[in-house]
């Protein structure tokens, strides 16, 4: 074999392999979010499993064909399924999709159930009977204020936009356009009705027991208080009922969600801060009132539930006849029956159920878009809507199609699975931790000692080959961890003590190629770059051969069996970038040294007999030939 073209300066490699160290440890001390104390900045984010919490997978699926849910679907059921585990009230929670079907729920540091998250969105339409501030503050109920959009026949001129058309935009106070007359004021104290009067179905013991605690918590003054009340109160006629309705702040969510819907509205304390975090199934029954609050700021109590979101057939944006957006509802057959009824009770407020400070500002009732916990929007009826429906409102191409989305996804046939649960303690995660660090310690403690027993000098090539892809990986794992949101898990740890037995083939391929050369009769310094040609190609091809099998296994696997194709396939890489800028230039150097030279320092064995003593035939007469 001809020798390689040029001399190598072994010096640029190196330089570009420090280049790459001081580049990816500024990056760990300096970007992407780094703060606290040096310790903190190199800490990699750890996975549920290292540190404690609860992942759990849910796989979509469509029941009508089986297939995967467009990407449009699946973002919208990942929203929504955010919203319920922040309604949990964790903190730190992460909902991620994976691939094009699955859903990963990832709670660091907390133990919890996570059934009821992966149940099919609610998408209810419930009237509106009161309006009242949802700011939790002791002040007097708000005057009332326009819709933020409204509902009319399909195909019919849409009517006046009011002051917002946002999908969670609250009511605009600056009034409609278009000459629409103000919603009448909501200073008059509101009658009650039977309608909105408080349900009369047995209440469960459980509620009834939690209950009485937040009794016993709030105290018996404040309980009866608002036990008295028959409309939200006006704590600026009489600050003394605001002292004693002020344990109600206090309350958590979860205490909150327990209370009759009717003691929710009434007293003023208990705001929207409150009532956006309760448990999405504690206001899910369709037959119950409920309250619930717009952009945080307004609450309303709303009527049973008359039409679901499995009686809407499909909504969509669209341009109506004014050249404006509107978002166009069909319904299936029943619904549309159900939608009928609900929208002539609500034009013409039959019972008066429907209170001043509800009304629209042409005097009708609003009806409530609630997508589990969460009001999106809440137009006012303008007729009776036997066919296809339209809201209408200043809605912006994206507003009109953010809103479509949120009620065809209450329509659509998706439902989750889980697939993977897992629940891990702190004090068990730190034990997976240290037998993991442990086992990569001990496999790249049995790789160094085989390395200097059987290659004596080579095997500090092979030592600090190993330290500097260790420092490569544990860099690389802080930033991604910062920039992508990588967790270094138990199974990532598996793929990098793997990725210990790939390093060790690129060593053992390297320096059994150079133990021929010399066999050979070679000068380890013309040595060494004949091996490194030799072996190049092998390299290559042994690691391409892993990392497309890390690919493939990251493609088609999910959970943590991700993480331990992704550690390998980036430790395989690393590794690579070693071979080139560190291990073949440090070879080149080592050629030229005198220990080298001598084959009980170097392990790299002796030459044997020349040429032509090998190859001498036996055979007489053939030489003479």
């Amino acid at each position: 074999m001809a020798p390689p073209q040029g001399q190598m300066r072994p010096g640029r490699q190196l330089a570009v392999l420090g280049f790459i160290f001081v580049v990816l440890y500024l990056l760990v001390f300096f970007a992407g979010g780094a703060s606290g104390s040096f310790k903190d900045r190199l800490e990699p984010k750890l996975g549920l499993d290292l540190i404690g919490g609860t992942r759990m997978t849910l796989q979509a699926t469509n029941s009508v064909d089986g297939k995967p849910p467009t990407a449009q679907n699946l973002e919208e059921a990942r929203q929504i399924i955010e919203n319920r585990v922040n309604g949990l009230g964790v903190a730190e929670a992460e909902v991620v999709t994976e691939g094009n079907r699955n859903i990963v729920i990832s709670l660091p540091g907390e133990n919890r159930n996570l059934d009821e998250v992966g149940s099919a969105a609610e998408l209810r339409f419930r009237k509106v009977l009161k309006a009242a501030d949802g700011s939790g503050t002791a002040a007097a109920p708000p005057a009332a204020t326009a819709a933020p959009g409204s509902v009319t026949p399909s195909g019919a001129p849409s009517a006046t936009p009011s002051g917002s058309g946002a999908p969670s935009a609250t009511p605009s106070g600056s009034g409609g356009q278009g000459g629409m007359a103000p919603a009448p004021s909501a200073s008059a104290t509101p009658t009650p009705s039977a309608s909105a009067s408080a349900s009369a179905e047995p209440v469960p013991a459980s509620i009834e027991e939690q209950r009485k605690a937040v009794e016993q918590k709030v105290g018996a003054a404040a309980w009866q208080a608002a036990s008295g009340l028959q409309a939200p109160a006006d704590l600026s006629a009489d600050p003394s009922l605001g002292d004693k309705l002020k344990p109600f702040s206090t309350l958590s969510p979860q205490e909150v969600a327990v209370l009759p819907a009717q003691m929710q509205f009434n007293v003023p304390t208990i705001g929207c801060a409150q009532l956006d975090k309760r448990p999405p199934a504690s206001i899910s029954d369709p037959k119950q009132q409920v309250v619930s609050c717009e952009d945080g700021a307004s609450k309303y109590l709303l009527d049973q539930a008359k039409v679901l979101g499995t009686d809407v057939d499909d909504a969509n944006a669209v341009l109506d006849q004014t050249n404006a957006w509107v978002v166009s509802l069909d319904f299936t057959g029943d619904g549309q029956g159900k939608w009928t009824a609900l929208t002539r009770e609500a034009f013409n407020n039959e019972g008066q159920a429907c209170d001043a400070t509800a009304l629209g500002q042409d005097g009708k009732c609003r009806v409530a878009v609630v997508l589990d916990n969460e009001i999106v929007s809440s137009p006012e009826i303008q007729g009776v809507l036997t066919g296809n429906s339209q809201i209408t409102g200043n809605f912006t191409q994206k507003d009109a199609s953010a809103l479509a989305g949120q009620l065809r996804y209450g329509a659509l046939p998706v439902t989750f699975e889980p697939q993977e649960s897992q629940n891990v303690t702190a004090t068990l995660g730190a034990s997976h931790l240290r037998a993991g660090l442990l086992a990569a310690g001990i496999g790249m403690l049995l790789v160094i000692i085989y390395a200097f027993f059987y290659y004596r000098l080579l095997g500090s090539v092979i030592f600090l080959s190993l330290i500097l892809s260790a420092l490569l990986v544990f860099g690389a794992l802080v930033v991604l961890g910062r920039q992508i949101g990588f967790t270094l898990t138990l199974a990532g740890i598996a793929g990098m003590i793997v990725s210990l037995g790939v390093a060790a083939d690129s060593f053992v391929i390297y320096f059994e190629r150079l133990k021929d050369e010399i066999r050979e009769g070679r000068s380890p310094r013309s040595a060494v770059p004949r091996a490194w040609v030799r072996a190049r190609r092998t390299i290559i091809s042994a690691n391409a051969i892993t990392l497309l099998s890390a690919v493939v296994l990251y493609v088609v696997s999910v959970g943590t069996v991700k993480g331990f194709a992704f550690a390998l396939g980036l430790a395989t890489v690393l590794d690579l970038v070693v071979v080139f800028l560190f291990r073949h230039p440090i070879m080149t150097m080592f050629a030229r040294t005198r220990a080298f030279l001598s084959p009980r320092v170097s392990g790299l064995g002796r030459a044997l007999p020349a040429r032509s003593q090998q190859t001498q035939p036996r055979n007489p007469r053939a030489k003479e030939a």
